[in-house]
């Protein structure tokens, strides 16, 4: 007993140290719909109108030190694990997506290629860059050519010890207040993997008539962010700029996306929860809640359940995918790319569920409407770029028949600690992110959690049958890619590989709700441990897929339709989290 007491310690201490700084932050923020908030939505959605950054949130957060929640523990920052930086990051991302992402993200996504592939030196350079306050940029977009960061528009020539850099990268975020910029370069005209390289560059001491900036840009979503292109003309940089081995350049990002990516798309669930809040409190304030029988209640009702539920499904995904960089490291790129595969739909279906409830209201630009038509052109940009759905598809769908061949149902079930919301987890080894390793546990507790699904409840019963089916899905997905396979690369099996992807990564979202409802309830936190939710996001997954399904009990809904009015009464966000919230 006294060694389990000393191992659950240093977790505990670190939930504790986790909720302190989340809990910091909110209160920092404070009430978002408070007028006179100057950290509000008011002055935000002011300074989105002018396009310019958001000047006292940003000052919040230079306060907070941000900056020491992407640098590591080991280089004097705050960094213990990812799923840390993403509880850390969604008090940002609730309030404004744009703040976020020009202040933070963008440098954090910088970083991941420091701390993943360079040397001690850079590592330590950027560490005290960061804590001093300042900011990276980083630059792959590729808009020439669709985001395909491999037909990179910029090359480095070797020149004695080291580059010259020539050509263009049109869109930068943060370039010009960057104190280190992540440059993404062909080195080698020869196509294949060993064809590009990072270098990692200081913009002060660029040669000004070899590196200049070209025109700012303002896009229609992320209208605060700070975008602008960089154009070389044999400009001259030191071999020390390299970062990682030359030519390790694909390799390098391939393994950094699947960190910026998840990290990315698991944060953006904090957009959806205000979305959700927003229509809740619009619907209060209209009619009194839909509690109160009006002409429109059940709809509104059922509108505001069913973006809650998308909700959750969308963050049991976020929450596995961020613990496997750490827990399984190696099966990552799949679970990763699954979740940003899927921002984009539940984006939509969320946002058009709640678009039922807001109505017009739907295009308010001012007030605390504003915030919701904010993050409808804010969010989606998430989902665009090099780690966006094409990308996603081409992840994953390469990995499948392998997967068919030797994992699924083959596969030990994940661990425990996966589905553990609050539970410790080892360091992040980078270098153990696989491009690909043909394995797949996720799944695997789908079909363990479906054996032992106990009670004989109504809900209980929905939830058995719901998990039963999804698991014939699986069945049936494993069935069709290895016939794929059998009938060869064949032009009209391609389509059909798209289709069973997206079959797959519903699958994954439902093994996650499955282990995260199974590790939950047992636990403190009766929503998370009752089986409605779980029951109502599979009955969701299924009818994606086009299962045929029977209607959910009546208590299922019920169940979860007071979740809805309780965490907003109660201000505790919509997330498996449920953290106190201000406003």
């Amino acid at each position: 007993m006294t060694s389990l007491l000393g191992e659950r310690a240093p977790a505990q201490a670190r939930e504790h140290a986790v909720r302190a700084r989340v809990a910091e932050l909110e209160a920092r923020f404070g009430d978002p719909t408070d007028p006179a908030n100057p950290v509000g939505y008011t002055a935000l959605l002011e300074a989105d109108r002018a396009a310019v950054p958001f000047a006292a949130g940003e000052a919040l957060l230079d306060d907070f030190r941000i900056a020491d929640e992407y640098v590591p523990h080991a280089l004097g920052g705050r960094l213990d694990g990812m799923d840390t930086l993403v509880r850390i990051m969604r008090p940002v991302f609730r309030r404004d997506v744009g703040l976020a992402m020009g202040h933070g993200m963008t440098t954090f996504m910088a970083a991941s290629d420091v701390w993943t592939a360079g040397s001690s030196r850079q590592r330590h350079w950027l560490a005290g860059l960061l804590r001093d306050g300042g900011k990276a940029a980083i630059a792959q977009h590729e808009t020439a050519h669709s985001n395909d960061f491999v037909r990179s528009q910029v090359t480095a020539r070797r020149n004695g010890d080291g580059y010259l850099i020539s050509g263009g990268k049109p869109m930068v975020n943060n370039l010009e207040r960057a104190g280190a910029l992540v440059l993404f370069c062909r080195t080698d005209p020869a196509p294949g993997s060993g064809s590009h390289s990072v270098l990692l560059l200081e913009p002060g001491q660029l040669t000004g008539a070899r590196a200049a900036v070209t025109a700012r840009r303002t896009p229609v979503g992320l209208r605060g962010c700070r975008f602008a292109g960089v154009e070389f003309d044999d400009c001259p940089v030191p071999g020390s700029a390299l970062l990682g081995p030359e030519g390790s350049g694909i390799t390098t990002a391939l393994r950094s996306f699947q960190i910026s990516r998840t990290v990315i798309a698991a944060t953006a669930v904090a957009a959806l929860d205000t979305s959700l809040r927003t229509a809740v409190r619009f619907d209060r304030e209209r009619s009194g809640g839909w509690q109160t029988g009006g002409r429109d209640g059940g709809r509104t009702g059922a509108a505001l359940t069913s973006a809650f539920v998308n909700l959750l499904l969308y963050d049991a995904l976020a929450v596995v995918a961020t613990r496997a960089l750490h827990l399984l490291p190696a099966e990552t790129s799949v679970y990763s790319a699954a979740l940003k595969y899927l921002l984009p739909r539940v984006l939509t279906e969320t946002m058009y569920d709640l678009s039922i409830v807001l109505g017009s209201g739907l295009y308010t630009r001012e007030g605390t409407l504003g915030i919701f038509q904010k993050h409808v052109r804010d969010v989606p940009v998430l989902s665009l770029g090099h780690a966006g759905t094409v990308a996603c598809q081409a992840t994953v769908i390469p990995q499948m028949p392998r997967l068919a061949r030797s994992s699924w149902f083959v596969e030990d079930e994940a661990p425990a600690g996966l589905f553990r919301l609050h539970g410790d987890l080892p360091p992040l080894r980078t270098e153990r992110l696989s491009l690909a390793c043909g394995r797949d546990s996720l799944s695997a507790t789908m079909l363990a959690v479906a054996a032992g699904i106990d009670g004989a409840g109504p809900v209980e019963r929905a939830l058995r049958t719901l998990a039963d089916g999804l698991v014939g899905e699986l069945r049936d997905v494993r069935r069709r890619v290895l016939a794929l396979e059998a009938a060869g690369a064949a032009g009209t099996a391609r389509p059909a590989r798209f289709a069973l992807m997206d079959r797959y990564a519903l699958l994954l979202a439902a093994a996650a709700v499955l282990g995260l409802w199974d590790q939950a309830r047992y636990g403190p936190d009766p929503f998370l441990a009752d089986p409605s939710w779980a029951a109502a996001a599979l009955h969701r997954i299924a009818r994606r897929l086009g299962t045929r399904v029977a209607d959910l009990p009546a208590e299922c809904e019920t169940r979860i339709r007071h979740e809805v009015q309780l965490r907003f009464s109660t201000q505790i966000s919509y997330d498996l989290y449920s953290t106190p919230i201000p406003g």
